[in-house]
């Protein structure tokens, strides 16, 4: 039965335990170039899919939920359709049923570049398909075009005290670009609900078209004298002109940045910045809101400040042992963190359970354009080492590193020294993944959330408990 396209059914398929359902995939992406009239084409189908998918199996269990869960965090509860990305503990991210390293392969590449292009990862996250050349093309001339930002945003990020976080300006950015709404103004002409999807998609373009101008605007004020961002070139793509907004003109590092906000952009619905732009704009707040709801949660140091973490304690090591110090001391100095009740920070994931594909890919440009970079060797010598410990400790049940452990070393290495600015690149790139689910949220209908919550009481109730 085609009910669904084909990365449903990879999910499904590698999903463990997972029924022997096997779908017909979908037909080969579409010739246009213009990524709305693809979508146009698409969500039909879509919709009628997801319709009699429900019809014929709404009332299957799928799981069970537990006291722990429910006191955890809902981690590992099954309550949430995320249709762009899907984490898997053994395998790592997969964005429409493609690896990182399949993606790297796969995505259509600037002239002379190595590493996939952004355009081509949000491609294939709204539409399941791997774009052309020309597709690719297109949403790069089309984000270029939609660029420029209006007047009293670029006031308020100018009058903003330079003790304010990065993080704090970018999202009350967003929140102010909420003027320029497409979504917002149709919502309140009575527009039909089916038409949401097409307004919804409408500001994202826009608001990713937007978020390096911020970024950089933000950056330069901040790092740089408040000296101007330049102009767009549009005949360059979304990360070159990122990179020259940011007063980087060194090709290594304008790949580097290609790989970093492809990699970033998605990580499955349940972490803290994914999960809240999807909870608001389930309220049908429109995409400046729920983005930016997100990028305040990007903002804690669990979520996207924990590279920063990396940045202060390998200098921290460093200092300690000094250069080129032996695995036999390294061993030592990691015995003695993890003994007085500390972590190593960037290793252990909440569901992975494996090494970070993103890690992986890092390393992998290191190795490749780094290799000598002491602060990288210092990195690898720890790859070698601390999962090892980790594993004799038997405490951890994730001794692998994960993306932190990697990015911030590479972002060093090029001249950017700002940690505090690390996690509004990760923001700019996480736009890609939230407002791509947050289109087809509202093109296949998802209904507002009215989770059922309870009071400690009340689950002991629901469990039978007796105290005494």
């Amino acid at each position: 039965t085609d009910l669904f396209p084909r990365s449903c059914a990879l999910r499904l398929c590698q999903a463990k335990n997972a029924p022997c359902i096997f779908f017909a995939a979908r037909q080969a992406s579409s010739a246009s170039t213009n990524l709305k009239d693809v979508l146009s084409n698409l969500v039909p189908k879509e919709q009628s899919r997801i319709k009699s998918f429900r019809q014929q199996y709404g009332n299957t269990v799928i799981g069970q939920i537990t006291v722990e869960m429910v006191y955890g965090g809902m981690r590992g509860m099954k309550g949430l359709i995320y249709e762009t990305s899907v984490l898997d503990p053994d395998e790592g991210i997969r964005f429409r049923g493609y690896s990182i390293p399949e993606c790297q392969k796969l995505l259509p590449k600037a002239a002379g570049g190595e590493e996939p292009l952004p355009e081509g990862l949000f491609w294939l996250l709204l539409t399941g398909d791997i774009p052309t050349q020309e597709q690719v093309s297109w949403v790069s001339q089309e984000w270029a075009k939609r660029a420029a930002l209006p007047s009293h945003v670029v006031t308020m990020l100018d009058n903003f005290p330079t003790n304010l976080h990065p993080m704090s300006q970018l999202s009350a950015a967003i929140t102010a670009l909420n003027s320029e709404s497409s979504f917002a103004r149709a919502y309140s002409e009575g527009i039909n609900r089916a038409k949401y999807w097409e307004f919804i998609y409408e500001d994202s373009m826009d608001l990713i078209a937007k978020l390096p101008c911020i970024a950089a605007k933000i950056y330069r004020n901040l790092y740089r004298e408040g000296s101007s961002i330049g102009a767009i070139d549009p005949g360059l793509d979304w990360s070159h002109n990122f990179t020259n907004m940011l007063g980087y003109s060194d090709p290594q590092f304008i790949e580097l940045m290609r790989l970093y906000l492809t990699i970033h952009s998605d990580h499955e619905g349940g972490n803290v910045s994914a999960h809240t732009s999807h909870l608001v704009g389930s309220a049908l707040s429109d995409p400046y809101l729920a983005f930016a709801a997100a990028m305040n949660g990007l903002a804690g140091p669990l979520h996207g400040l924990a590279n920063q973490e990396v940045l202060v304690w390998l200098p921290h090591l460093q200092k300690e042992l000094g250069q080129d110090v032996s695995d036999e001391k390294l061993q030592e100095f990691i015995w003695n963190t993890l003994n007085s009740g500390r972590v190593v920070p960037g290793y252990g994931h909440a569901v992975l359970r494996k090494t970070d594909p993103r890690y992986t890919c890092q390393r992998e440009f290191a190795l490749k354009h780094l290799p000598k970079d002491p602060m990288f060797k210092l990195v690898a010598q720890l790859y070698k080492i601390v999962p090892n410990v980790l594993l004799e400790q038997g405490k951890a049940k994730n001794p692998w590193p994960n993306v932190d452990a990697h990015s911030g070393v590479l972002l060093q290495y090029y001249g950017m020294k700002e940690m505090n600015y690390y996690t509004v690149l990760f923001g700019v790139s996480r736009a890609l993944g939230v407002l791509a689910q947050l289109i087809w949220s509202r093109a296949l209908g998802f209904p507002l959330e009215r989770p059922k919550s309870m009071s400690t009481d009340g689950l002991m109730g629901l469990v039978g408990f007796k105290s005494g």
